[in-house]
């Protein structure tokens, strides 16, 4: 396959009238500027590399807008609603989702990714028992279902299962809303070399998640790092919330980053999700360790988590991607606009995450992104240059704020500016998924997810 846009966002910047072969692996061969179309198929729009979705709970997608009563969990008042709450809100929804619901949640979820511009998610599995904590007959049952869910989507995954195994620091027992989440090191190592063995098969990064320093001890930690490949991805919850940062210090006397910088080997395998609540120093040894933070901007404003401290970060030259986290907003775009419109009410300035003065904020920030992106999920995309995955996006200017906007101007309207519908077409691996803002499966997925809530309401 051989395409040709008028302009496209490379690597080191943007350029016109750009040849991309692509071979029969979904691979890009080669990129040419200043080429001619010459049997080209001509994309139509905007070429840019598509973005990697490094933080999902897929399931949460049914939640979405459900929480936004004078306290989401029980006993809560207008007053006192914080991410705690909400997780106790979370903990009841999840008392009435069965597998089938799952994958049906799931599958819409992905469907809304692809259309919004994102090729790939890491999902962050913790979900692996049923309604009553009991282990299904093949205890890696919830993750097929998501298998199954980002098949139908199209998407690409890497998917993230997760040690969950305390209900807070130093070891304490988990809790009846934490059922479903339950395991040992030894039934986790066997799901995770289940997972292993079938990751040819179906085509998914598989990589290791131990929950967060709260849900699993410093033992528990040591021993799960090993089951990683050289490559492997981990992700591990760190510094959402201040009474995590401050329940930390009460454990180990260290904050969380903290502790992770210092005592697990933190490198270029990490992902370290939200990292809201960071010191300077721990700034400038995150970004020296050159892990990901893997920020969810809408879903830690959502939450009332805090503001990532990004200018600092950024300065120090930190890699970070983005992330859907509890899917209330499904939309890069927005995850972006958050982060940086985050740093503009912390520092009273604009364009604070811009990393060079000759390019713009938006084009700095969804290059950024993409590249940190690809790093957590363990692939070798984010960016259109050969020997990467032809995972693109076309921009749609037929949106009236896209409408007669320069390249190079483009993401910063679609982030900044009023755009209702950035996103023509998705490319995964050389493939199409998405043409002029559709999913081809789109209506039967909904109406699937229509149902489950339908029932889920009863």
């Amino acid at each position: 396959m051989k395409l040709f846009a008028q302009a496209a966002l490379l690597e080191d910047g943007w350029a016109r009238n750009v040849a991309i072969d692509v071979g029969d692996d979904g691979v890009i061969v080669q990129v040419a500027r200043d080429a001619e179309v010459n049997g080209c198929e001509r994309v139509n729009g905007v070429l840019i590399p598509a973005m990697s979705n490094l933080h999902s709970h897929a399931f949460q997608r049914a939640l979405a807008g459900r929480t936004g009563g004078s306290g989401s969990g029980r006993g809560a008042s207008a007053h006192d609603d914080s991410f705690w709450t909400w997780r106790q809100a979370m903990y009841r929804f999840l008392d009435r989702v069965d597998a089938d619901a799952f994958e049906a949640i799931a599958a819409q979820a992905y469907v809304e990714m692809a259309k919004a511009g994102y090729a790939a998610v890491a999902e962050f599995h913790y979900v692996h028992h049923d309604v009553d904590g009991v282990a299904y007959t093949d205890s890696a049952e919830l993750a097929w279902r998501i298998v199954g869910a980002a098949k139908i989507a199209e998407v690409a995954l890497t998917l993230l299962p997760v040690f969950y195994a305390h209900a807070g620091f130093g070891g304490t027992p988990t809790t009846r809303g934490q059922r479903r989440f339950a395991h040992s090191i030894d039934t986790y190592a066997l799901l995770h070399d289940r997972l292993r063995k079938a990751r040819n098969q179906h085509g998914y990064v598989l990589g290791l998640a131990p929950h967060s320093l709260r849900a699993v001890t410093a033992e528990e930690l040591m021993a799960l790092v090993p089951l990683a490949a050289p490559e492997t991805p981990i992700h591990i919850h760190a510094a959402e919330q201040t009474a995590e940062v401050d329940a930390c210090m009460a454990w180990s006397g260290m904050r969380p980053i903290e502790w992770l910088l210092h005592r697990a080997g933190v490198d270029a395998r990490w992902c370290l999700v939200h990292a809201t609540h960071m010191t300077e120093r721990e700034v400038a040894d995150l970004a020296a360790s050159r892990a990901v933070a893997g920020l969810a901007p809408t879903t830690e404003a959502d939450l009332g988590d805090g503001t990532f401290p990004g200018s600092a970060y950024v300065a120090a030259g930190g890699r970070l991607g983005i992330g859907s986290d509890s899917n209330t907003i499904v939309d890069p775009f927005a995850e972006l606009r958050q982060l940086e419109w985050s740093q503009r009410l912390r520092e009273r300035k604009r364009n604070v995450l811009a990393r060079d003065a000759a390019i713009s904020v938006g084009t700095s920030l969804w290059s950024a992104a993409a590249a940190g992106g690809a790093q957590a999920l363990g692939r070798r995309t984010g960016a259109i240059t050969a020997g990467y995955r032809a995972d693109l996006v076309v921009l749609n200017s037929d949106d009236a704020a896209l409408a007669e906007q320069a390249p190079e101007s483009m993401l910063d309207a679609a982030i900044f500016g009023p755009c209702t519908k950035p996103v023509r077409d998705v490319m995964v691996n050389g493939r199409w998924i998405v043409r002029d803002g559709r999913h081809p499966r789109e209506d039967e997925v909904f109406a699937r997810y229509r149902t489950v809530l339908r029932e889920l309401a009863d």
